[in-house]
């Protein structure tokens, strides 16, 4: 089986990996990328969400074999060189206590920007269904409205084409 994760293939054993393995575990015990947490296995928490096709999906209940030829991306590629604004929005407004769900966190809330890059509060508590234990939900809110300012500094009508292509920049210099 063939699948793709930050933008590089990787061939995987179909005799360890069948089909119907759940994404997290590939990711972490075949591929070695342990930021995708485990939380709760029943895609509940949110700690294990990952980007398939740029959308966020909860990789503990996800089969493998569901994400043949389409294109992973995890926290591990989230980032080029340098911190993703979303990141950078996190670290300013000190969102990270425990920091356990935080990867997870930071997948949905890119697939959010990419989806409405100016997103309202009400916006933000539909996309971003993760559970944080430490309870930084208005951080996160905050760091998201930053992080989408800082992406499009001067967003006007019609310039969500603007944020969607600084974001494919972001995964271009991921690669």
């Amino acid at each position: 089986m063939q699948l793709t994760v930050n933008t590089q293939a990787h061939a995987l054993d179909d005799q360890r990996v069948p089909p119907d393995m759940p994404l997290l575990w590939v990711l972490r015990d075949e591929l070695g990328l342990t930021g995708t947490k485990y939380g709760c296995g029943v895609a509940a928490c949110g700690a294990c969400t990952v980007q398939v096709d740029g959308q966020a999906v909860r990789s503990c209940v996800t089969p493998v074999g569901a994400v043949q030829g389409k294109a992973v991306k995890t926290i591990e590629g989230l980032a080029g060189t340098g911190l993703h604004p979303l990141q950078q929005a996190w670290v300013t407004h000190q969102v990270p206590q425990c920091g356990y769900c935080q990867s997870g966190m930071l997948m949905a809330a890119e697939a959010l920007l990419r989806q409405k890059p100016q997103p309202t509060d009400a916006d933000i508590d539909a996309a971003i269904t993760n559970l944080c234990r430490c309870g930084t939900y208005p951080r996160v809110r905050a760091a998201i409205h930053a992080a989408a300012a800082a992406l499009a500094p001067a967003i006007k009508p019609g310039a969500k084409a603007l944020v969607k292509t600084a974001l494919a920049d972001q995964d271009r210099s991921a690669a």
